[in-house]
């Protein structure tokens, strides 16, 4: 086993409140010079720039995990990994369909733009990426697996968007095995207040929307080999724990 330091939610400019400064060489250099080993991009229910960080990474020999954060149709914000940048485009042409199409208020939520390995922009996204998906929270594991990925509720020690302030309950039947909690929050007295929780696995991740919000090498996570599927594979097993609980 390796234990590689990692931070696994990051936003990039595609995401309407992230910083028109998270670019991929932006945010992959930060993440080097920090330290981190391991990184994922989570933009709001899109994996449109990981194809660019990904390449961005490869030359900078930091690990990436490419991803995407879910809105459920409860709003429960929920992180997804995946082994291949072409398994998370294939969850974001999915999720796309499941969202309505709501025109993007720049002068509101801020733009979205889709970037190349050199941080050119592409293209301008033109549909808000920020709302619900038709497809509720019982779902999303089993939605993850048949794109060969895997759930994580995001922050769930927060009050908007998370697991327990917008359900309040964790069950069984969601099949959760990892949990994220924000990097400042407080494990013991989180699970205090959730005795579901148990013995999951809890990944500590910055959220970050800006380049300084970037964790610093704090928090690392054990895995078989340097790659983006043993990532994923940690996370798998920890719902294969969760099922056997």
């Amino acid at each position: 086993m390796i234990e590689l330091y990692y931070d696994l939610h990051l936003h990039s400019a595609l995401s309407p409140c992230g910083d028109e400064d998270m670019t991929p060489n932006n945010i992959a250099n930060m993440a080097a010079l920090k330290g981190l080993q391991v990184i994922s991009l989570t933009d709001h229910n899109s994996a449109g720039n990981c194809r660019a960080l990904a390449e961005v990474c490869k030359d900078l020999g930091l690990l990436f995990v490419p991803g995407m954060e879910w809105n459920t149709a409860e709003e429960v914000h929920v992180l997804c990994y995946f082994p291949t940048v072409e398994q998370a485009e294939a969850m974001s042409r999915f999720v796309a369909d499941t969202l309505p199409k709501i025109k993007n208020r720049t002068d509101i939520f801020g733009p979205q733009y889709y970037m190349d390995q050199e941080d050119r922009v592409i293209k301008e996204e033109p549909f808000l990426l920020t709302t619900a998906s038709s497809i509720d929270i019982f779902q999303a594991q089993a939605v993850c697996d048949r794109f060969g990925g895997v759930a994580v509720p995001a922050h769930v020690d927060r009050d908007s968007y998370s697991l327990f302030a917008n359900l309040a309950f964790l069950t069984p039947d969601m099949h959760f095995g990892a949990l994220e909690i924000s990097l400042a929050g407080n494990e013991e007295k989180l699970k205090k207040e959730h005795a579901e929780i148990g013995n999951r696995l809890l990944l500590h991740n910055s959220d970050a929307h800006y380049l300084y919000q970037i964790a610093e090498p704090r928090y690392r996570l054990a895995v078989k080999e340097f790659s983006s599927y043993a990532v994923v594979q940690v996370l798998k097993e920890a719902l294969v724990f969760d099922k056997e609980r």
